[in-house]
């Protein structure tokens, strides 16, 4: 029996393992590539998705190619930054590190595309074959770092922060509230399968969908941090703690999932109080969290920067 090849997603994972644990260095068949990772937005599902991209310098900014190999359809990352241009990459720092940095990714027109695919080509021939290979044209993306120089561009970063902060908290205190009815819904025995199964899963849905929203909006903020520390060298302590809270936040939500593959059929009323708990926990967590945050970053942003806590 032949060894069955890894699925796409299932190789992708594999190099995106090898890529951080290598500081940006990878085998196989991208070894000697110039290799970063591009995470994007789902267009539709809203959670983050990183996949392995090759790419060229270009001056300060960095160019990605949606070739899929020359395939008949544009990969999905493409579409995602279509419709949210806001990525965060990661790229090998040359000394066994990884960089992460947000930025916005520009698809580049015309005869500027045609230029810089040719290139590329001249660099990999393969992208000779892969731009034979389909009838559509391969765009040509850049991705331009987060500049926090602009004070007009600081304090529009400074009201959509506190505008998604909103959001969240609004989301989780609903959020909290349908655990509350679910729990003081009808019930079976301890132990036993609840009598309204059908209010369990929406519960759950509509936790994995906060989940994914608060994993998404920390993802970006870890890259934008990068630009922080770059722009006021003087938030480098406040950002590091800010980090090391978006860890210990991720560790929480990975909890509160591992009770949600239990709550839409299963669950007995001690889990559901579990993830209530859960959930109280992390809203204390996270106001304490967004508070430090706005406290530390927003007068930076809004030009009334004073000594920064450490």
């Amino acid at each position: 029996m032949t060894e069955q090849s890894p699925s796409p997603a299932a190789f992708n994972q594999q190099v995106i393992e090898e890529f951080r644990a290598n500081g940006g260095t990878v085998g196989g068949m991208f070894a000697g590539a110039p290799l970063l990772l591009l995470t994007t937005t789902g267009a539709r599902s809203g959670r983050t998705r990183t996949n392995p991209a090759v790419y060229a310098q270009d001056g300060d900014r960095l160019l990605v190619f949606a070739s899929n190999a020359g395939g008949p359809r544009h990969p999905d990352w493409y579409r995602n930054l279509l419709a949210d241009p806001r990525v965060t990459v990661e790229i090998g720092t040359g000394d066994g590190g990884v960089e992460t940095f947000a930025a916005t990714a520009v698809p580049v027109d015309g005869e500027e595309r045609d230029r810089l695919y040719q290139a590329q080509c001249a660099r990999d021939p393969a992208f000779i074959a892969y731009q034979a290979g389909t009838t559509r044209v391969i765009p040509v993306i850049s991705l331009n770092r987060l500049d926090l120089s602009d004070p007009e561009r600081n304090r529009a970063l400074g009201a959509f922060l506190l505008r998604v902060h909103g959001e969240l908290r609004k989301d989780l205190a609903t959020l909290r509230q349908d655990v509350d009815e679910y729990l003081a819904g009808p019930r079976a025995p301890h132990g036993s399968t609840p009598a309204e199964p059908s209010m369990g899963r929406r519960l759950a849905t509509h936790c994995l969908t906060f989940c994914d929203a608060l994993h998404t909006h920390h993802m970006s903020e870890d890259g934008a941090f990068t630009a922080f520390e770059k722009q006021f060298p003087r938030l480098a302590t406040p950002i590091a703690r800010l980090r090391e809270e978006h860890r210990a936040v991720a560790d929480a939500l990975a909890g509160i999932e591992a009770l949600l593959g239990r709550l839409p059929g299963r669950a007995d009323a001690d889990e559901a109080e579990a993830l209530r708990n859960g959930l109280a926990r992390l809203a204390s967590d996270l106001e304490a969290h967004f508070d430090r945050e706005e406290r530390d970053l927003l007068p930076a942003l809004t030009g009334h920067d004073g000594p920064a806590d450490a």
